[in-house]
């Protein structure tokens, strides 16, 4: 039987492409969606994704019979109330990112969705990606050695009618797109000891939008660097995500279609040793993360991704932003 959903919020970038995902899944049942501001509302519903689908309001969706989870697609600023509402109704949620500017509220929204039993999957885009789905089960079952580098970088072209958005935000392109790969990047580290942050306004624009930033991310015995900015020409090809090992190195560069090749030491499962690109299956984005979502609240399997790895990412991501994370308090 399907999984009655709904959806809060079509302001996210993210939020039709994730209606659309849902919609596609046989494992989901979309029950409605909504949005409180009409304009917003009205744009949406001329979307493909949104088309003959029922408008409700919060209290409507989360009343309705049999609802088990909400995707939260909302501003950036709202996602934390909206989740936390969502938590307190009973429901999983599918919290897109990044979740506020908040670590402690952050915390307390995991820490009650654990209490009841209750998941939150994180919308970063490049969990379920194939190319990084081979990279993690090369790091995992030992192909690469102990890592000692990884090398990210996620950046485009933002024209100048986007970046009002962007910089009502004091963590700027990294705080918006660079939390994608920090997910990453943790997932193959862990929590990092130290994280360093550089920014930059070197756009000819007047604003005080931060749209070039470089982190670095300090281990035992590692080092990672995480580069995004909103000025790059044809950015999304040169998006790259690098892990190098003491026995081997995985590059994904484009990172959507993704290219992945891969350097041994020695012979891996069917790859010999030197270099190999490998072949990536076609993947559409946010079907994987709509599959591992029912399979968990199915309870066929546990996340991947638990609270705490979500928890070390915010503060990553906070900090890589130069956001402090202190609750409430941005800093540019």
């Amino acid at each position: 039987m399907p999984i009655r959903i709904g959806q809060i919020g079509t302001a996210h970038a993210h939020a039709s492409g994730k209606m659309a995902a849902l919609r596609r899944s046989g494992d989901f049942e979309v029950v409605g969606a909504v949005e409180p501001n009409p304009g917003r509302r009205a744009a949406a519903a001329r979307k493909a994704a949104y088309k003959g689908l029922q408008w409700l309001t919060e209290e409507q969706l989360l009343n309705t019979k049999g609802l088990q989870a909400v995707a939260v697609e909302t501003q950036v600023c709202d996602l934390l109330d909206t989740a936390a509402r969502c938590v307190a109704a009973g429901m999983h949620i599918h919290l897109d990112k990044p979740p506020g500017e908040s670590l402690s509220k952050f915390t307390d929204l995991l820490h009650e969705a654990t209490r009841r039993s209750l998941t939150v999957q994180m919308g970063y885009m490049f969990r379920y990606n194939p190319a990084f789905q081979f990279a993690f089960r090369a790091l995992r079952e030992g192909w690469l050695g102990e890592v000692f580098e990884v090398d990210t970088v996620i950046s485009k072209a933002l024209p100048a009618s986007g970046r009002p958005q962007l910089a009502r935000y004091a963590g700027g392109t990294m705080f918006e797109l660079g939390c994608h790969v920090i997910d990453s990047v943790v997932r193959v580290l862990g929590r990092p000891e130290r994280v360093v942050a550089f920014a930059r306004h070197s756009g000819a624009h007047a604003d005080e939008l931060r749209d070039n930033q470089l982190a670095v991310f300090e281990y035992p015995r590692a080092t990672a660097t995480v580069r995004s900015a909103l000025l790059e020409v044809e950015g999304g090809q040169r998006r790259q995500f690098v892990v190098c090992g003491t026995k081997g190195t995985v590059e994904v560069r484009p990172l959507e279609p993704p290219r992945l090749r891969l350097a041994l030491a020695r012979k891996r499962g069917t790859f010999e040793r030197g270099i190999h690109d490998v072949p990536m299956p076609a993947y559409v984005r946010y079907d994987g993360d709509v599959a591992d979502l029912a399979a968990i609240i199915r309870g066929e399997k546990a996340s991947d991704f638990p609270p705490e790895h979500d928890l070390a990412v915010q503060e990553a991501v906070l900090l890589a932003s130069g956001i402090t994370t202190e609750p409430g308090k941005a800093t540019k």
